[in-house]
């Protein structure tokens, strides 16, 4: 299939990612919903305990960036039969990072997180979360090859389908585990990690069933059994690997991030951060969609040999991404009154006035996080994943010495903190649209 970057196409690409590839992002959001009804102490511990299992799961999203990469250049070479192997390739290292990350959740998560949190009760709720959340892994791991091998071949119809559903399953399970309704226990944030677990699970069975019967498996030769091909799966680590390094970096300073903050600011400090983040979650859904888009966009267009292209592809499917943003955040993060009080199904809105600065600078985060976060990842769809690596790299550094000096140093307060977003995606943007405009991946090794 051949793609070209008119706004017809980008929109009927992206639009189905933007809830695939944000998956985990959803099932935070409606985790993180439902336990703010439990207390204060939940609601804080799945802030930081969500941000930790999001770095493991972004590991495996990150990898799979790779195969969908690969996919998409084949797919644009004219080499539909070649996609098979190549699905394959990732399915089979997934499952084997798998067993390792499974590994490190249950033997060092409880260390860690007794090892990093001050707050004891805090920490017991994180280890309690995980104690399900973890066999979740496998699951997650083969969804995001599933999404990138529909992403990659540009057919992204059925995945807001299937997160729709898995999304429902999560809210209903969520509801009777953590309340103890419709017969269940009342598990708390334990019941939480389960009810994720299982709403993944349920979700993947869907999309298994849709691929048996889609006929255009067949052309992409699907279901022929395949040897595990190291030479592709070496390919598609060459290319993931400092996509899932991007990810942990990014992650890794966020969870930092909310750590300094339990540590040196408060309980408090760190609800209204938790809020934050569900509502920056929520809302930079749109980016992630047309992020994931320009990956498959510019790699087809890429594998046609339509160079030229690349550029007015990154640069409108942004436009379109924030003003997309633009209309979804105003009304929310300016009048949360009216919008985040009903998303939490509450009528107590201490939390919400508390939070207003933190909304404005959140405003500002995700206009220049639409721009910059589509130009970081059209750059990885060009192949030049190790130099988005760099660039996230001394972005990353910059972020937390500017966390360390706002609220350790000289203590101006959480908004102040927060705004290192917007230098942290501005520099990104710039040396991301520097290397596109100037056509610097031809020089790269290219993508077979």
């Amino acid at each position: 299939m051949e793609l070209y970057p008119s706004i017809r196409q980008i929109l009927k690409l992206s639009v189905p990612i933007m809830m695939g590839s944000a998956v985990q992002n959803i099932i935070a959001l409606s985790d993180s919903v439902l336990l703010f009804h439990k207390g204060k102490i939940d609601f804080a511990a799945i802030g930081l305990v969500s941000i930790f299992y999001l770095i493991i799961s972004s590991i495996g999203y990150g990898f799979s960036k790779g195969g969908q990469i690969i996919i998409a250049r084949k797919l644009g070479q004219g080499h539909k039969d070649e996609v098979g192997q190549a699905f394959y390739a990732m399915f089979y290292f997934q499952m084997i990072l798998a067993c390792f990350l499974f590994i490190f959740m249950k033997t060092a998560g409880p260390f860690l997180f007794k090892f990093l949190i001050h707050n004891q009760e805090i920490s017991t709720k994180c280890i309690e979360f995980l104690d399900w959340r973890a066999y979740g892994i496998f699951i997650s791991y083969a969804g995001v090859s599933i999404v990138a091998l529909y992403t990659g071949v540009a057919r992204t119809t059925f995945i807001i389908i299937d997160t729709a559903i898995l999304l429902l399953a999560n809210i209903f399970l969520n509801y009777a585990f953590i309340f103890g309704k419709f017969g269940f226990p009342e598990w708390g944030i334990y019941g939480a990690g389960l009810a994720s677990t299982i709403a993944e699970l349920i979700a993947i069975v869907v999309f298994f069933i849709y691929m048996i019967f889609d006929k255009e498996a067949i052309y992409y030769r699907i279901f022929r059994p395949y040897k595990v091909n190291w030479e592709q799966i070496k390919e598609q680590l060459s290319i993931g690997t400092p996509i899932v390094a991007q990810a942990i970096v990014g992650m890794g300073s966020w969870l930092i991030f909310f750590m300094v903050v339990e540590n040196h600011i408060g309980e408090d400090a760190l609800a209204i951060s938790n809020l934050g983040r569900n509502v920056y979650l929520l809302l930079s859904i749109p980016c992630w969609g047309f992020a994931s888009g320009i990956n498959t966009m510019v790699s087809n267009l890429i594998g046609q040999k339509k160079h030229d292209l690349v550029w007015k592809a990154v640069v409108k499917t942004s436009i379109i991404c924030l003003c997309v943003t633009f209309i979804i955040s105003f009304p929310i993060l300016f009048y949360p009154e009216y919008s985040i009080k009903y998303i939490l199904f509450n009528e107590e809105t201490n939390l919400i006035d508390q939070s207003r600065g933190l909304f404005q600078v959140l405003f500002g985060i995700l206009l220049v996080f639409a721009v910059g976060g589509v130009f970081f990842n059209g750059l990885a769809g060009t192949g030049a994943t190790f130099y988005g690596l760099k660039i996230q790299f001394y972005c990353a550094l910059f972020y937390l010495a500017f966390i360390y000096f706002t609220i350790i140093v000289w203590n101006v307060g959480l908004n102040w903190a927060w705004s290192s977003e917007i230098f942290y995606w501005g520099i990104i943007l710039f040396f991301s649209g520097h290397y596109i405009y100037f056509k610097k991946w031809i020089k790269e090794k290219p993508i077979k």
